[in-house]
């Protein structure tokens, strides 16, 4: 509001060209030295093109340093001298810490891009990677483990089910080397994460096998019975979401076989047979009227006798 004619719907003018904040009604300069936030309207730069920016990006805090480098453009008509003095400058200023930073980030990005994970598990493993950099954590180690290991860690943070074997084959590292790598670094850094269960797997998993509603649901059911089956709890999530499905998928009437569901869980179909045939031993207690509900197309007469 304007101290001089304090107009209770102040008309305050932003004039730009003299830096002033001045009142419209009785011409009061009431500020100076204001800053110009508009869009520029004429470019700077050298080469072709019409981006009237003439600030660089925002400063990235998963890189060290202000950021705030000069950079000689390539562009220079076509001679070449500008690329060449661009390559000469990169290689001497920039620091290899932060280089391979970089080609760390990008090598996660595209690892989490491969099997669709969302960007916040791209995000969280980046800030784990720079973590072990920075406390020199796993210095000498397998820098392909490391990665492989902070995808995962970030996967149970943010509730994101991925198994070991997805990871390892993700990844190209062996199982013992990411286990090893996950576990030392989960004590470093004293994360406190969930363990994946059966249930946790089984969404993506009928998912990627066109199963319908109705045997996503039957299957969760069997596998929350099957958790309490002493032949069975002792078994892997990834073994008993598995042959969860395969049971549910025949008691519908939608059968998948075992080559199917092993190729996208990632288990043996002999492990998925032999956990079938448990499962099969204790129907009785398995198929609740829960899961051969009036309306449900289960049928007990459906399944296959291992």
């Amino acid at each position: 509001m304007c101290p001089d004619c304090r107009n209770p719907v102040p008309n305050i003018i932003e004039d730009f060209s003299s830096g002033d904040y001045v009142c419209g009604d009785c011409g009061l300069v009431l500020g100076d030295r204001i800053i110009d936030t508009r869009s520029e309207w004429r470019t700077f730069a050298n080469d072709d093109g019409d981006d009237p920016s003439r600030v660089g990006n925002a400063a990235n805090p998963l890189l060290d340093g202000d950021q705030l480098d000069t950079i000689i453009s390539r562009g220079d008509g076509g001679s070449g001298m500008a690329r060449d003095l661009n390559r000469t400058q990169g290689r001497t200023t920039a620091q290899r810490h932060e280089r391979n930073l970089v080609q760390a980030y990008k090598e996660i990005s595209a690892l989490c891009d491969a099997c669709d994970m969302p960007k916040t598990i791209v995000d969280i493993s980046k800030q784990l990677y720079k973590k072990v950099e920075d406390d020199k954590l796993f210095k000498g180690k397998n820098n392909d483990a490391i990665i492989a290991a902070c995808i995962f860690l970030a996967c149970r943070r943010e509730s994101v089910p991925r198994t070991f074997k997805e990871i390892c084959a993700l990844t190209k590292v062996d199982k013992k080397d990411v286990g090893r790598t996950f576990k030392f670094l989960k004590t470093k850094l004293k994360e406190q994460t969930a363990t994946t269960s059966s249930n946790d797997l089984i969404d993506r998993f009928c998912s990627n096998l066109s199963l319908d509603q109705e045997t996503n649901r039957i299957t969760k059911l069997l596998a929350d019975k099957a958790n309490d089956l002493e032949n069975v709890s002792g078994k892997s999530p990834v073994s008993i979401a598995s042959a969860c499905i395969y049971m549910a998928s025949h008691l519908t009437g939608n059968g998948r076989d075992a080559k199917d569901i092993s190729r996208i869980a990632g288990v043996g179909e002999a492990t998925i047979k032999t956990t079938y045939k448990i499962l099969y031993q204790y129907r009785t207690t398995l198929l609740t009227p829960e899961v051969l509900r009036k309306g449900s197309p289960a049928s007990e007469a459906n399944l296959i006798n291992p």
